[in-house]
């Protein structure tokens, strides 16, 4: 079973899942989640190397095979070339989970053309990108979009504000596709994660140090960082029967963080 899990082991039986960045932190505990509850997974990311490591490592604890392809989910010819694997491989889809990010800390007015161009094309385009190859496959049956987005969405975002641009624009469409594909049985809803110690996020969050992380703590109102495991679990249940009245709606999973200011402040 999968660590803390409440739900019932073949809760995702049959179901086809597709996560991007599937492969590493949260990502690769939501690879792990879906297949411990009986999914037939699919990742994707950039690099190769992760993507076996992982789907080697699911396969091992879980039984089940997770496939996956490179992708870079800036690139729409190779988000295409995943859907045809999924279409290939899976034969559907039913949960689809926006995952694949990037962010780092950088005062605005230091922030290259580049860093911007960076961070919004996987955050949002990729979004876009993956979210409207998805459609023909998640229309065939019905289904569920979650996207990874941020409590500073909807609040303020110093020294990542790329990135804070990129995810209200991903909490934005995450409702706009609430009501427009409602009609195709699509629910489309968005997590929340708060701090999490994941090797990527701590280092280019500027926590991966024991002074750091303390300080973040007293931001956090239950005094602990959250886990991967934690936020998949968010993830699944926004994917289950469970939530299948649930659609337009962001779970904020942060400890009560963001009631305190957020992790940056003024949030």
């Amino acid at each position: 079973m999968f660590p803390g899990s409440p739900f019932r082991s073949d809760l995702f039986a049959d179901k086809k899942v597709l996560v991007t960045g599937g492969a590493t932190g949260m990502g690769k505990a939501m690879t792990h989640a879906f297949a411990a509850h009986g999914a037939d997974v699919m990742i994707c990311s950039r690099k190769e190397e992760n993507l076996r490591a992982t789907s080697a490592e699911v396969e091992k604890l879980t039984g089940r095979k997770v496939r996956y392809q490179v992708c870079d989910v800036r690139e729409p010819d190779q988000v295409q070339a995943v859907m045809g694997a999924a279409q290939r491989d899976l034969g559907r889809l039913d949960v689809l989970v926006n995952n694949a990010a990037g962010n780092f800390l950088v005062p605005f007015d230091q922030m290259s053309h580049n860093a911007w161009k960076s961070v919004v094309g996987i955050v949002l385009n990729g979004t876009f990108n993956v979210t409207k190859a998805a459609f023909p496959l998640l229309k065939e049956k019905g289904g569920s979009v979650t996207n990874m987005v941020a409590t500073y969405a909807w609040g303020a975002a110093p020294f990542v504000s790329h990135s804070g641009a990129a995810k209200a624009g991903v909490l934005s469409l995450t409702r706009s596709l609430a009501i427009e594909w409602a009609s195709f049985g699509i629910r489309v809803n968005a997590v929340a994660p708060g701090a999490v110690i994941t090797k990527n996020a701590s280092g280019n969050l500027g926590y991966a140090d024991a002074e750091s992380q303390e300080k973040l703590l007293a931001t956090i109102p239950l005094r602990r960082f959250g886990t991967s495991e934690e936020m998949a679990l968010g993830v699944l249940y926004l994917s289950s029967p469970a939530a299948g009245y649930v659609t337009g709606e962001c779970l904020v999973i942060d400890g009560g963080q963001w009631l305190l200011g957020g992790m940056f402040g003024g949030q």
